[in-house]
């Protein structure tokens, strides 16, 4: 099943942020920030081979969609978004 694409912005808090959840710990390079994720450029330096935590759709169908529908999951994911987005303007 073909999911509507999560409407990501970007920003890249997701990924200078993995300290923040135990999932995505392993890929902290050592100041919180992903290990693939370029400061200089700013995107994910292995986009298309990502691991399985770091793509929405793939996290939705393995383990929540049995719960959730997609749209609240979305919506879930989007308040953590706007939250990340909201500290890093503090």
């Amino acid at each position: 099943m073909t999911l509507p694409a999560f409407p990501c912005t970007q920003c890249g808090l997701c990924c200078r942020n993995v300290h923040l959840a135990e999932q995505t710990q392993y890929l902290d390079r050592g100041d919180g920030a992903c290990r693939h994720y370029s400061d200089a450029d700013k995107h994910c330096l292995i986009y298309e081979t990502r691991p399985d935590i770091c793509r929405v759709d793939r996290q939705y169908q393995m383990h929540y969609a049995q719960r959730f529908s997609w749209e609240a999951f979305v919506e879930v994911n989007v308040e953590v978004c706007k939250l990340l987005q909201g500290q890093s303007q503090e």
